[in-house]
């Protein structure tokens, strides 16, 4: 087998996590093991972009609120709303009550059931009106809470795949990434973004500090309490597990930082 190279992992990453173009060369373990790790990096772009389009619009009148809902949407858009879909899918899967198997074939159907419209409408006010209340403070908040929170978002991808959590499913993303991050490497990568999120915001006093750091915290704190009762129920992860943790993790990041 061809020695791992860091391109590999980051073609890993954003060619399986966003719509960037980029062709995934290798499909292995090690390939899998380094896009993952290269996760956060992925949702770092995202997040650029999105607040880059919240900028923009403030800068030409827009208020808080239109720069909110256009931020929201970009990642939406970079991921062909794949995080959004396995969001609605977890919260079917979940909401069915139903044993692992049946639920599992639940989150496979392609319609969405009154469990996940709920939880996918309730996420999207939440980010929304969470941006918004950051732009209104300052555009460079709201830019923050963008990147944070998509940065973050992958972040919890990235510990989801540690080695110890199986897949539910012998196939699919779920399969592929279960795993493969050591857990000394998944902590790693916690500590570094949470500190460069951390220093980002030290531009802006000790406070954003704090409120920054226990964003990211919260948040990971939020889709491990997500992951738990889904490989629990599920018996596992799946690619649809992987989108509800990253929403997840958005969700939890952008409200934080919104208060205060």
């Amino acid at each position: 087998m061809p020695r791992t190279s860091p391109l590999d992992g980051l073609r890993f990453a954003f060619g399986t996590l966003t719509v960037f173009p980029v062709r995934v060369t290798r499909w292995d373990r090690e390939a899998a093991r380094g896009g993952m790790l290269c996760a956060p990096l992925a949702g770092l772009a995202v997040g650029a972009a999105a607040a880059a389009v919240g900028l923009v619009l403030l800068f030409l009148g827009a208020g808080g609120p239109l720069a909110a809902v256009a931020t929201v949407a970009v990642p939406a858009a970079l991921t062909r709303g794949l995080h959004l879909d396995g969001l609605a899918d977890t919260a079917d899967g979940l909401g069915s009550g139903k044993p692992a198997e049946d639920a599992l074939r639940i989150m496979k159907q392609s319609d969405i059931g009154p469990f996940g419209v709920i939880t996918l409408v309730l996420a999207l006010l939440a980010q929304v009106a969470a941006l918004a209340q950051a732009y209104d403070a300052s555009w460079a908040r709201g830019a923050c809470a963008a990147v944070v929170s998509a940065t973050v978002a992958r972040l919890a991808l990235t510990l989801a795949a540690r080695a110890g959590v199986p897949a539910a499913r012998p196939e699919g993303l779920g399969a592929a990434v279960a795993g493969v991050v050591p857990v000394r490497g998944a902590l790693l990568a916690g500590v570094a973004v949470t500190g460069a999120a951390a220093a980002v915001a030290a531009v802006s006093g000790p406070y954003e500090v704090a409120r920054t750091a226990l964003a990211v915290l919260l948040s990971l704190a939020a889709a491990e309490a997500l992951l738990r009762h889904c490989t629990r129920r599920f018996g596992g992860i799946t690619g649809d597990v992987f989108g509800g943790l990253a929403e997840t993790a958005a969700t939890t990041a952008l409200v934080v930082l919104s208060l205060g």
